[in-house]
Protein backbone atom coordinates (compact mmCIF):
# COMPACT_ATOMS: atom_id res chain seq x y z
CA UNK A 1 0.00 0.00 0.00
CA UNK A 2 1.60 3.53 -0.72
CA UNK A 3 2.79 5.32 2.06
CA UNK A 4 -0.11 8.35 1.38
CA UNK A 5 -2.87 5.93 1.52
CA UNK A 6 -1.87 3.74 4.29
CA UNK A 7 -1.03 7.25 6.45
CA UNK A 8 -4.87 8.61 5.18
CA UNK A 9 -6.04 5.08 6.21
CA UNK A 10 -4.56 5.10 9.83
CA UNK A 11 -5.76 8.75 10.18
CA UNK A 12 -9.75 7.63 9.29
CA UNK A 13 -9.68 4.63 11.50
CA UNK A 14 -8.31 6.70 14.99
CA UNK A 15 -11.65 8.77 13.55
CA UNK A 16 -13.50 5.92 13.93
CA UNK A 17 -12.12 4.53 17.11
CA UNK A 18 -12.76 7.85 18.57
CA UNK A 19 -16.41 7.80 17.59
CA UNK A 20 -16.61 4.58 19.22
CA UNK A 21 -15.35 5.35 22.43
CA UNK A 22 -17.29 8.23 22.79
CA UNK A 23 -21.03 7.84 23.26
CA UNK A 24 -22.13 11.63 21.98
CA UNK A 25 -20.27 11.00 18.68
CA UNK A 26 -21.50 7.34 18.18
CA UNK A 27 -24.31 8.93 18.74
CA UNK A 28 -23.89 11.39 16.24
CA UNK A 29 -22.82 9.17 13.61
CA UNK A 30 -25.92 6.34 14.45
CA UNK A 31 -28.96 9.05 13.50
CA UNK A 32 -26.87 10.63 11.08
CA UNK A 33 -26.73 6.82 8.92
CA UNK A 34 -30.38 6.77 9.93
CA UNK A 35 -31.50 10.21 8.81
CA UNK A 36 -29.80 9.42 5.56
CA UNK A 37 -31.16 6.31 5.05
CA UNK A 38 -34.75 7.73 5.40
CA UNK A 39 -33.64 10.28 2.36
CA UNK A 40 -32.30 7.42 0.38
CA UNK A 41 -35.42 5.71 -0.11
CA UNK A 42 -37.53 7.90 -2.34
CA UNK A 43 -33.93 9.18 -4.05
CA UNK A 44 -33.63 5.16 -4.69
CA UNK A 45 -36.79 4.58 -5.89
CA UNK A 46 -36.74 7.30 -7.93
CA UNK A 47 -33.92 6.98 -10.13
CA UNK A 48 -34.90 3.14 -10.46
CA UNK A 49 -37.89 4.97 -12.44
CA UNK A 50 -35.31 6.88 -14.45
CA UNK A 51 -33.31 3.74 -15.02
CA UNK A 52 -36.72 1.72 -16.17
CA UNK A 53 -36.17 -0.76 -13.57
CA UNK A 54 -37.97 -2.53 -10.75
CA UNK A 55 -37.75 -0.23 -7.17
CA UNK A 56 -35.77 -3.30 -5.65
CA UNK A 57 -32.64 -2.71 -8.32
CA UNK A 58 -32.56 1.30 -6.76
CA UNK A 59 -32.93 0.18 -3.33
CA UNK A 60 -30.13 -2.85 -2.95
CA UNK A 61 -28.28 -0.68 -5.48
CA UNK A 62 -28.07 1.77 -2.23
CA UNK A 63 -27.24 -0.28 -0.03
CA UNK A 64 -24.89 -2.39 -1.27
CA UNK A 65 -22.66 0.59 -2.80
CA UNK A 66 -23.50 2.72 0.61
CA UNK A 67 -21.88 -0.53 2.81
CA UNK A 68 -18.99 -1.24 -0.04
CA UNK A 69 -17.89 2.43 -0.07
CA UNK A 70 -17.65 2.75 4.26
CA UNK A 71 -15.11 0.43 4.28
CA UNK A 72 -13.28 0.72 0.85
CA UNK A 73 -13.95 4.60 -0.05
CA UNK A 74 -10.59 7.39 0.41
CA UNK A 75 -13.17 10.19 1.88
CA UNK A 76 -15.09 9.09 5.18
CA UNK A 77 -18.88 10.54 6.03
CA UNK A 78 -19.33 11.14 2.04
CA UNK A 79 -22.63 9.02 0.30
CA UNK A 80 -22.52 6.63 -2.17
CA UNK A 81 -25.47 5.30 -3.60
CA UNK A 82 -27.69 4.54 -6.88
CA UNK A 83 -27.98 8.58 -8.58
CA UNK A 84 -29.62 10.22 -10.95
CA UNK A 85 -26.50 10.85 -13.05
CA UNK A 86 -25.64 7.35 -13.41
CA UNK A 87 -29.26 5.98 -14.08
CA UNK A 88 -30.05 8.02 -17.26
CA UNK A 89 -26.09 7.08 -18.38
CA UNK A 90 -27.61 3.21 -18.36
CA UNK A 91 -31.35 3.95 -18.98
CA UNK A 92 -30.79 3.10 -22.61
CA UNK A 93 -29.26 0.11 -22.05
CA UNK A 94 -32.14 -1.35 -19.95
CA UNK A 95 -34.53 -0.36 -22.90
CA UNK A 96 -32.71 -1.65 -25.50
CA UNK A 97 -31.32 -4.98 -24.07
CA UNK A 98 -33.18 -5.84 -20.55
CA UNK A 99 -31.83 -6.09 -16.55
CA UNK A 100 -29.18 -8.27 -17.62
CA UNK A 101 -27.34 -5.99 -19.91
CA UNK A 102 -27.56 -3.44 -17.11
CA UNK A 103 -26.37 -4.92 -14.46
CA UNK A 104 -23.62 -6.32 -16.39
CA UNK A 105 -22.60 -2.55 -18.13
CA UNK A 106 -22.70 -1.41 -14.41
CA UNK A 107 -19.93 -4.50 -13.65
CA UNK A 108 -18.00 -3.66 -16.55
CA UNK A 109 -17.95 0.11 -15.71
CA UNK A 110 -17.03 -0.76 -12.12
CA UNK A 111 -13.80 -2.58 -13.69
CA UNK A 112 -13.08 0.34 -15.54
CA UNK A 113 -13.58 2.65 -12.39
CA UNK A 114 -10.85 0.74 -11.03
CA UNK A 115 -8.64 0.73 -13.97
CA UNK A 116 -8.61 4.29 -13.78
CA UNK A 117 -7.81 4.55 -10.22
CA UNK A 118 -4.94 2.51 -10.31
CA UNK A 119 -3.63 4.42 -13.36
CA UNK A 120 -3.80 7.99 -11.14
CA UNK A 121 -6.68 9.65 -13.08
CA UNK A 122 -7.62 11.26 -9.51
CA UNK A 123 -4.63 12.82 -9.82
CA UNK A 124 -6.21 15.59 -12.50
CA UNK A 125 -8.58 16.69 -9.93
CA UNK A 126 -6.07 19.46 -9.37
CA UNK A 127 -6.60 20.81 -12.73
CA UNK A 128 -10.36 22.16 -11.62
CA UNK A 129 -10.04 25.44 -10.96
CA UNK A 130 -11.93 27.08 -7.91
CA UNK A 131 -14.34 29.07 -10.25
CA UNK A 132 -15.49 25.51 -11.46
CA UNK A 133 -15.95 24.30 -7.86
CA UNK A 134 -18.02 27.21 -6.60
CA UNK A 135 -20.17 26.25 -10.02
CA UNK A 136 -21.14 22.70 -9.00
CA UNK A 137 -21.74 23.71 -5.57
CA UNK A 138 -24.04 26.28 -6.57
CA UNK A 139 -25.54 24.18 -9.60
CA UNK A 140 -25.85 20.77 -7.28
CA UNK A 141 -28.03 23.49 -4.75
CA UNK A 142 -30.28 24.57 -7.71
CA UNK A 143 -30.61 20.89 -9.39
CA UNK A 144 -31.30 19.63 -5.28
CA UNK A 145 -34.08 22.01 -4.92
CA UNK A 146 -35.35 21.70 -8.65
CA UNK A 147 -35.50 17.95 -8.04
CA UNK A 148 -38.38 18.49 -5.39
CA UNK A 149 -40.57 20.92 -7.24
CA UNK A 150 -42.23 17.49 -8.86
CA UNK A 151 -43.09 16.67 -5.26
CA UNK A 152 -44.84 20.29 -4.72
CA UNK A 153 -46.76 20.61 -8.06
CA UNK A 154 -50.36 19.06 -7.84
CA UNK A 155 -50.68 17.69 -4.18
CA UNK A 156 -52.82 18.14 -1.91
CA UNK A 157 -52.54 21.82 -0.38
CA UNK A 158 -51.98 20.44 3.35
CA UNK A 159 -48.53 19.45 1.76
CA UNK A 160 -47.45 23.43 1.76
CA UNK A 161 -47.88 24.10 5.68
CA UNK A 162 -46.22 20.74 6.25
CA UNK A 163 -43.10 21.53 3.84
CA UNK A 164 -43.42 24.83 5.85
CA UNK A 165 -43.67 23.83 9.26
CA UNK A 166 -40.18 20.90 8.49
CA UNK A 167 -37.93 23.78 7.07
CA UNK A 168 -39.25 25.56 10.45
CA UNK A 169 -38.22 22.98 12.55
CA UNK A 170 -34.89 22.20 10.66
CA UNK A 171 -34.21 26.06 10.98
CA UNK A 172 -34.72 26.42 14.54
CA UNK A 173 -34.08 23.05 16.02
CA UNK A 174 -30.27 23.43 15.96
CA UNK A 175 -30.06 26.92 17.90
CA UNK A 176 -31.63 24.50 20.95
CA UNK A 177 -29.35 21.68 20.93
CA UNK A 178 -26.81 19.92 18.40
CA UNK A 179 -27.62 15.95 20.47
CA UNK A 180 -30.16 14.60 17.79
CA UNK A 181 -30.17 15.88 13.85
CA UNK A 182 -32.42 18.42 13.04
CA UNK A 183 -33.18 15.99 9.41
CA UNK A 184 -34.68 13.15 11.80
CA UNK A 185 -36.51 15.21 14.09
CA UNK A 186 -38.48 16.86 11.29
CA UNK A 187 -39.08 13.80 9.91
CA UNK A 188 -40.40 12.00 13.21
CA UNK A 189 -42.54 14.86 13.81
CA UNK A 190 -44.47 15.25 10.90
CA UNK A 191 -44.76 11.90 9.97
CA UNK A 192 -46.74 11.55 13.58
CA UNK A 193 -48.88 14.58 12.85
CA UNK A 194 -49.90 12.68 9.17
CA UNK A 195 -50.60 9.98 11.20
CA UNK A 196 -52.56 11.43 14.64
CA UNK A 197 -54.54 14.06 12.40
CA UNK A 198 -54.73 11.05 9.11
CA UNK A 199 -53.92 13.97 6.69
CA UNK A 200 -53.94 12.49 3.24
CA UNK A 201 -50.84 13.10 1.56
CA UNK A 202 -48.25 11.79 -0.20
CA UNK A 203 -46.26 9.04 1.52
CA UNK A 204 -43.05 6.88 0.62
CA UNK A 205 -45.28 4.49 0.19
CA UNK A 206 -46.82 6.20 -2.80
CA UNK A 207 -43.75 6.35 -4.82
CA UNK A 208 -43.02 2.60 -5.10
CA UNK A 209 -43.33 -0.90 -3.77
CA UNK A 210 -40.46 -1.75 -0.93
CA UNK A 211 -38.55 -5.14 -0.90
CA UNK A 212 -39.66 -7.77 1.41
CA UNK A 213 -36.19 -10.10 0.91
CA UNK A 214 -32.47 -9.52 0.95
CA UNK A 215 -30.30 -9.06 -2.06
CA UNK A 216 -28.63 -12.29 -3.19
CA UNK A 217 -25.57 -12.40 -5.44
CA UNK A 218 -25.65 -13.69 -9.20
CA UNK A 219 -24.31 -13.23 -12.25
CA UNK A 220 -26.13 -11.66 -15.83
CA UNK A 221 -26.80 -13.84 -17.56
CA UNK A 222 -25.07 -12.37 -20.86
CA UNK A 223 -23.28 -13.97 -24.01
CA UNK A 224 -19.75 -13.71 -23.37
CA UNK A 225 -19.15 -12.36 -26.68
CA UNK A 226 -17.20 -9.48 -28.38
CA UNK A 227 -21.06 -8.19 -29.60
CA UNK A 228 -21.93 -8.28 -25.88
CA UNK A 229 -18.66 -6.05 -25.36
CA UNK A 230 -19.52 -3.77 -28.10
CA UNK A 231 -23.26 -3.08 -26.55
CA UNK A 232 -21.99 -2.43 -23.23
CA UNK A 233 -18.92 -0.90 -23.19
CA UNK A 234 -19.70 2.51 -24.63
CA UNK A 235 -22.08 2.91 -21.69
CA UNK A 236 -19.82 1.47 -19.33
CA UNK A 237 -17.05 4.20 -20.18
CA UNK A 238 -19.93 6.36 -19.91
CA UNK A 239 -21.02 5.30 -16.13
CA UNK A 240 -17.67 5.30 -14.78
CA UNK A 241 -16.26 8.66 -15.97
CA UNK A 242 -19.23 10.19 -14.94
CA UNK A 243 -19.23 8.35 -11.61
CA UNK A 244 -15.47 9.36 -10.90
CA UNK A 245 -15.73 13.00 -11.73
CA UNK A 246 -18.98 13.43 -9.64
CA UNK A 247 -17.67 11.36 -6.94
CA UNK A 248 -13.99 12.76 -6.53
CA UNK A 249 -16.08 16.28 -6.73
CA UNK A 250 -18.25 15.88 -3.49
CA UNK A 251 -14.99 14.16 -1.42
CA UNK A 252 -13.07 17.76 -2.44
CA UNK A 253 -16.03 19.46 -1.53
CA UNK A 254 -16.40 17.74 1.84
CA UNK A 255 -12.81 18.07 2.13
CA UNK A 256 -13.25 21.68 1.78
CA UNK A 257 -15.89 21.59 4.59
CA UNK A 258 -14.60 19.53 6.86
CA UNK A 259 -10.94 20.93 6.44
CA UNK A 260 -9.66 17.45 6.45
CA UNK A 261 -7.88 15.76 3.41
CA UNK A 262 -8.86 12.03 1.85
CA UNK A 263 -7.27 9.73 -0.60
CA UNK A 264 -9.14 10.34 -4.12
CA UNK A 265 -7.08 7.35 -5.62
CA UNK A 266 -8.46 5.03 -3.35
CA UNK A 267 -11.50 6.73 -3.77
CA UNK A 268 -11.49 5.85 -7.83
CA UNK A 269 -10.86 2.52 -7.13
CA UNK A 270 -12.93 1.96 -3.98
CA UNK A 271 -16.19 3.51 -5.91
CA UNK A 272 -15.45 0.56 -9.14
CA UNK A 273 -15.44 -2.34 -6.77
CA UNK A 274 -18.76 -1.10 -5.03
CA UNK A 275 -20.11 -1.07 -8.65
CA UNK A 276 -18.77 -4.31 -8.89
CA UNK A 277 -20.69 -5.77 -5.85
CA UNK A 278 -23.68 -3.75 -6.83
CA UNK A 279 -23.80 -5.36 -10.07
CA UNK A 280 -23.38 -8.87 -8.94
CA UNK A 281 -26.24 -8.09 -6.23
CA UNK A 282 -28.79 -6.46 -8.87
CA UNK A 283 -28.48 -3.53 -8.17
CA UNK A 284 -28.20 -0.57 -11.17
CA UNK A 285 -24.42 0.93 -9.80
CA UNK A 286 -24.29 4.51 -8.63
CA UNK A 287 -21.47 6.89 -7.15
CA UNK A 288 -21.03 9.65 -4.39
CA UNK A 289 -24.78 11.04 -3.77
CA UNK A 290 -24.15 14.85 -3.33
CA UNK A 291 -27.70 16.17 -1.50
CA UNK A 292 -27.46 13.14 0.88
CA UNK A 293 -23.82 13.53 1.46
CA UNK A 294 -24.39 17.21 2.52
CA UNK A 295 -26.97 15.52 4.82
CA UNK A 296 -24.38 13.57 6.22
CA UNK A 297 -21.49 16.12 6.70
CA UNK A 298 -23.62 19.76 7.16
CA UNK A 299 -26.86 18.90 8.26
CA UNK A 300 -26.14 16.00 10.99
CA UNK A 301 -22.48 17.05 11.46
CA UNK A 302 -21.10 13.01 10.68
CA UNK A 303 -17.27 12.88 10.25
CA UNK A 304 -17.13 9.12 10.41
CA UNK A 305 -17.02 5.90 8.57
CA UNK A 306 -19.66 4.55 10.74
CA UNK A 307 -22.52 7.02 9.23
CA UNK A 308 -21.90 5.68 5.67
CA UNK A 309 -22.07 2.07 7.12
CA UNK A 310 -25.01 2.38 9.17
CA UNK A 311 -27.03 4.99 6.35
CA UNK A 312 -26.82 1.08 4.59
CA UNK A 313 -27.61 -1.14 6.84
CA UNK A 314 -30.87 1.24 8.00
CA UNK A 315 -31.71 1.02 4.33
CA UNK A 316 -32.19 -2.46 4.16
CA UNK A 317 -33.39 -2.67 7.45
CA UNK A 318 -36.18 0.28 7.20
CA UNK A 319 -37.42 -1.73 3.61
CA UNK A 320 -37.57 -5.26 4.74
CA UNK A 321 -38.25 -5.41 7.89
CA UNK A 322 -39.88 -1.53 8.76
CA UNK A 323 -41.28 -1.17 5.24
CA UNK A 324 -44.95 -0.51 6.29
CA UNK A 325 -43.62 2.01 9.24
CA UNK A 326 -41.14 3.43 6.14
CA UNK A 327 -44.00 3.77 3.89
CA UNK A 328 -46.29 6.49 5.79
CA UNK A 329 -43.87 9.06 5.82
CA UNK A 330 -45.45 11.97 4.49
CA UNK A 331 -42.66 13.23 1.55
CA UNK A 332 -43.12 16.51 2.37
CA UNK A 333 -41.09 15.64 5.21
CA UNK A 334 -38.05 14.74 3.11
CA UNK A 335 -38.88 17.41 0.57
CA UNK A 336 -38.24 20.31 3.48
CA UNK A 337 -34.97 18.10 4.59
CA UNK A 338 -33.57 18.77 0.71
CA UNK A 339 -34.80 22.41 0.53
CA UNK A 340 -32.74 23.20 3.64
CA UNK A 341 -29.69 20.73 2.04
CA UNK A 342 -30.21 23.22 -1.10
CA UNK A 343 -30.26 26.39 0.83
CA UNK A 344 -26.84 25.48 3.16
CA UNK A 345 -25.20 23.84 -0.01
CA UNK A 346 -25.14 26.87 -2.21
CA UNK A 347 -22.27 29.43 -1.88
CA UNK A 348 -24.04 32.81 -1.16
CA UNK A 349 -21.05 34.35 -0.90
CA UNK A 350 -20.16 33.33 -4.73
CA UNK A 351 -23.28 36.18 -5.44
CA UNK A 352 -22.77 38.69 -3.36
CA UNK A 353 -22.31 42.34 -5.39
CA UNK A 354 -19.04 42.91 -3.39
CA UNK A 355 -17.78 39.56 -4.70
CA UNK A 356 -18.62 40.06 -7.84
CA UNK A 357 -17.46 42.96 -7.94
CA UNK A 358 -14.04 42.43 -7.42
CA UNK A 359 -13.91 38.77 -8.56
CA UNK A 360 -12.18 38.68 -12.14
CA UNK A 361 -14.70 38.57 -15.18
CA UNK A 362 -13.89 35.52 -16.28
CA UNK A 363 -13.54 34.08 -12.71
CA UNK A 364 -17.54 34.78 -12.81
CA UNK A 365 -17.85 33.86 -16.41
CA UNK A 366 -16.54 30.52 -15.71
CA UNK A 367 -18.79 29.86 -12.65
CA UNK A 368 -21.77 30.91 -14.36
CA UNK A 369 -20.80 28.79 -17.56
CA UNK A 370 -20.64 25.48 -14.98
CA UNK A 371 -23.68 26.73 -13.29
CA UNK A 372 -25.92 27.23 -16.54
CA UNK A 373 -24.39 23.92 -18.45
CA UNK A 374 -25.12 21.58 -15.37
CA UNK A 375 -28.59 23.29 -14.68
CA UNK A 376 -30.03 22.78 -17.83
CA UNK A 377 -28.15 19.17 -18.65
CA UNK A 378 -28.88 17.78 -15.13
CA UNK A 379 -25.72 16.21 -15.73
CA UNK A 380 -23.41 17.82 -13.16
CA UNK A 381 -20.13 15.73 -15.22
CA UNK A 382 -21.46 17.80 -18.21
CA UNK A 383 -21.33 20.95 -16.33
CA UNK A 384 -17.56 20.73 -14.60
CA UNK A 385 -16.05 19.73 -18.19
CA UNK A 386 -17.53 22.37 -19.59
CA UNK A 387 -16.48 25.23 -16.76
CA UNK A 388 -12.96 23.16 -16.94
CA UNK A 389 -12.91 23.70 -20.60
CA UNK A 390 -14.04 27.56 -20.20
CA UNK A 391 -11.61 28.14 -17.59
CA UNK A 392 -8.36 26.74 -19.76
CA UNK A 393 -9.49 28.96 -22.73
CA UNK A 394 -10.14 31.94 -20.84
CA UNK A 395 -6.25 31.17 -18.92
CA UNK A 396 -4.67 30.38 -22.10
CA UNK A 397 -6.17 33.92 -23.48
CA UNK A 398 -5.26 35.72 -21.03
CA UNK A 399 -1.26 34.23 -20.81
CA UNK A 400 -0.99 34.57 -24.44
CA UNK A 401 -0.77 38.37 -23.92
CA UNK A 402 2.22 38.46 -21.20
CA UNK A 403 4.49 37.66 -24.07
CA UNK A 404 6.41 40.51 -25.46
CA UNK A 405 9.13 41.08 -28.19
CA UNK A 406 11.60 44.05 -28.07
CA UNK A 407 13.20 45.02 -31.11
CA UNK A 408 17.13 46.34 -30.57
CA UNK A 409 19.12 47.29 -33.46
CA UNK A 410 22.61 47.60 -33.29
CA UNK A 411 24.68 50.99 -33.24
CA UNK A 412 26.21 50.07 -36.49
CA UNK A 413 22.81 48.60 -38.49
CA UNK A 414 24.47 45.37 -39.19
CA UNK A 415 22.39 43.08 -36.53
CA UNK A 416 18.82 43.06 -34.88
CA UNK A 417 18.14 41.27 -32.10
CA UNK A 418 14.71 40.19 -30.59
CA UNK A 419 14.63 39.42 -27.17
CA UNK A 420 11.36 37.23 -26.42
CA UNK A 421 10.01 37.80 -23.39
CA UNK A 422 7.18 35.32 -21.81
CA UNK A 423 6.19 31.48 -22.36
CA UNK A 424 5.83 30.40 -25.53
CA UNK A 425 3.02 28.01 -26.03
CA UNK A 426 0.11 27.73 -28.87
CA UNK A 427 -1.42 30.47 -27.69
CA UNK A 428 0.85 33.18 -27.32
CA UNK A 429 3.17 31.67 -30.26
CA UNK A 430 0.43 32.21 -32.67
CA UNK A 431 1.58 35.87 -32.67
CA UNK A 432 5.11 35.51 -32.24
CA UNK A 433 5.73 35.57 -36.39
CA UNK A 434 3.48 39.10 -36.89
CA UNK A 435 6.26 40.95 -34.26
CA UNK A 436 9.37 40.74 -36.86
CA UNK A 437 9.94 43.39 -39.47
CA UNK A 438 10.80 40.73 -41.78
CA UNK A 439 11.38 43.38 -44.88
CA UNK A 440 13.65 46.19 -43.22
CA UNK A 441 15.29 44.07 -40.74
CA UNK A 442 19.51 43.67 -41.80
CA UNK A 443 20.76 40.50 -42.99
CA UNK A 444 21.95 39.02 -39.13
CA UNK A 445 19.07 38.62 -36.98
CA UNK A 446 19.14 37.36 -33.29
CA UNK A 447 16.09 36.27 -31.50
CA UNK A 448 17.21 36.01 -27.73
CA UNK A 449 15.16 33.55 -25.56
CA UNK A 450 16.72 33.95 -22.34
CA UNK A 451 13.28 35.37 -20.73
CA UNK A 452 11.37 32.93 -22.32
CA UNK A 453 10.96 29.04 -22.59
CA UNK A 454 9.38 26.60 -25.13
CA UNK A 455 6.47 24.61 -24.41
CA UNK A 456 5.04 23.17 -27.13
CA UNK A 457 5.46 21.86 -31.12
CA UNK A 458 3.25 25.12 -31.98
CA UNK A 459 5.95 27.28 -30.45
CA UNK A 460 8.68 25.55 -32.53
CA UNK A 461 6.48 25.77 -35.20
CA UNK A 462 6.54 29.42 -35.18
CA UNK A 463 10.06 29.86 -35.07
CA UNK A 464 10.79 27.61 -38.12
CA UNK A 465 8.35 29.63 -39.63
CA UNK A 466 10.31 33.11 -38.66
CA UNK A 467 13.61 31.62 -39.44
CA UNK A 468 11.96 30.80 -43.22
CA UNK A 469 10.07 33.85 -43.71
CA UNK A 470 14.01 35.63 -42.72
CA UNK A 471 16.05 33.34 -45.36
CA UNK A 472 13.60 34.02 -48.11
CA UNK A 473 14.98 37.71 -47.75
CA UNK A 474 18.14 36.78 -47.50
CA UNK A 475 18.65 37.27 -43.90
CA UNK A 476 20.30 34.66 -41.32
CA UNK A 477 18.53 34.15 -38.05
CA UNK A 478 20.81 32.64 -34.72
CA UNK A 479 18.68 31.53 -31.75
CA UNK A 480 19.94 32.39 -28.44
CA UNK A 481 19.38 31.64 -24.71
CA UNK A 482 17.63 28.75 -24.64
CA UNK A 483 17.72 26.52 -21.68
CA UNK A 484 18.85 23.23 -21.97
CA UNK A 485 15.22 21.56 -21.64
CA UNK A 486 13.87 24.05 -24.26
CA UNK A 487 17.08 23.56 -26.74
CA UNK A 488 16.50 19.59 -26.20
CA UNK A 489 12.99 20.02 -27.19
CA UNK A 490 13.88 22.34 -30.08
CA UNK A 491 16.30 20.60 -32.11
CA UNK A 492 13.99 17.19 -31.62
CA UNK A 493 11.70 19.30 -33.40
CA UNK A 494 12.75 22.03 -35.56
CA UNK A 495 12.50 21.39 -39.22
CA UNK A 496 9.81 18.58 -39.17
CA UNK A 497 6.90 20.26 -38.91
CA UNK A 498 6.28 22.34 -42.12
CA UNK A 499 6.85 25.55 -40.72
CA UNK A 500 8.08 27.16 -43.69
CA UNK A 501 5.20 25.91 -46.30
Amino acid sequence: MPPAIAETGTRFASSVRDALRSPRLLTREVLAGLVVALALIPEAIAFSIIAGVDPRVGLFSSFVMAVAISFLGGRPAMISAATGAVALVIAPVMRDHGLDYLLATVILGGVIQVALGLLGVAKLMRFIPRSVMVGFVNALAILIFLSQIEQLVDVPWLVYPLVAAGLLILWLFPKLTGAVPAPLVAIVLLTLVVVLFRIAVPTVGDQGALPDSLPIPFLPDVPPTLETLGVIAPYALAMAAVGLLESLMTAKLVDDITDTRSSKTRESWGQGVANVLSGLFGGMGGCAMIGQTMINVKASSARTRISTFLAGVFLLILVVVLGDVVAIIPMAALVAVMIMVSVLTFDWHSILPSTLKRMPKSETAVMVATVVFTVATHNLAIGVLVGAVVAAVLFARRVAHFTTVERILSDDGSEVRYVVDGELFFASSNDLTTQFDYVADPARVVIDMTRSHVWDASSVAALDAIATKYERHGAEVEIVGMNDAATDFHGRLSGGLGAGH
